[in-house]
């Protein structure tokens, strides 16, 4: 469902449309990993009833295949990391590269 040209466009404008500048999903069995790039304003109110229906319906859809975490809200799908590593911050014995 997620090949390029598979998300319904609508959708695609719906994620744009509330500040999403870049958006990647990784998966490794039934777990999804998602970097996301937004604007400051993010998340943006969508004015377009059209695109926000279309939306609805999607995550309905994808909604069957999302298991969600068990310290997770009900209405929570996705829920924030914090990065607690990143190999540029640390220079080891060489320096950083």
């Amino acid at each position: 469902m997620h090949e390029p040209g598979a998300v319904w466009p609508a959708v695609i404008d719906h994620i744009r449309a509330q500040g999403v500048e870049a958006m990647e999903i990784w998966q490794r069995g039934d777990r999804l990993f998602m970097i996301l790039e937004a604007a400051d304003d993010f998340p943006r109110p969508v004015v377009s009833t059209a695109n926000t229906a279309e939306n609805a319906r999607w995550e309905a859809l994808m909604d069957r295949f999302q298991k969600r975490l068990r310290d997770a809200a009900p209405e929570e799908k996705w829920s924030p990391l914090v990065r607690i590593f990143h190999l540029a911050e640390h220079p080891g014995t060489n320096g950083p590269t």
